[in-house]
């Protein structure tokens, strides 16, 4: 359960931190709502990665837990793990990158890693129950 918990809370700090660095960011550009189309702009980059986590971290959260609880094996622990880590990857190639446009290799393996990580999750979720 250890595991699962220091996951999910570490989603949680992400995901909040996110959100205070949109507002701080909204702060510094003078900008009370909505962002700039613009790829390259740093508030549309933090609000497109904030919003991107606020679609995973929940229901990746969740099934962390839960799996958690049913005393799983350990390798759900490092799938628990590694998609956590992949979701901190996409982050970074979010904010980091020169533009949205352009590929980025953190976002693809945050992306890869959160997909596989929570089909892995959701398969093991639904497999405790039949």
């Amino acid at each position: 359960m250890t595991v699962a918990v220091i996951c999910s809370a570490l989603l949680g700090i992400l995901l909040f931190a996110l959100g205070m660095g949109v507002s701080l960011t909204r702060q510094k550009a003078e900008r009370g709502i909505g962002a700039s189309e613009d790829p390259t702009d740093p508030l549309h980059k933090i609000v497109r990665a904030h919003a991107n986590t606020t679609e995973y971290a929940p229901m990746l959260a969740v099934l962390m837990l839960y799996l958690g609880a049913s005393a799983s094996a350990n390798w759900v622990l490092w799938v628990m793990a590694l998609t956590t880590l992949c979701r901190f990857l996409i982050v970074y190639g979010l904010m980091f990158c020169k533009t949205l446009n352009d590929p980025h290799p953190m976002r693809f393996v945050g992306a890869l890693g959160t997909y596989l990580g929570g089909l892995i999750l959701s398969v093991m979720a639904l497999l405790t129950v039949i």
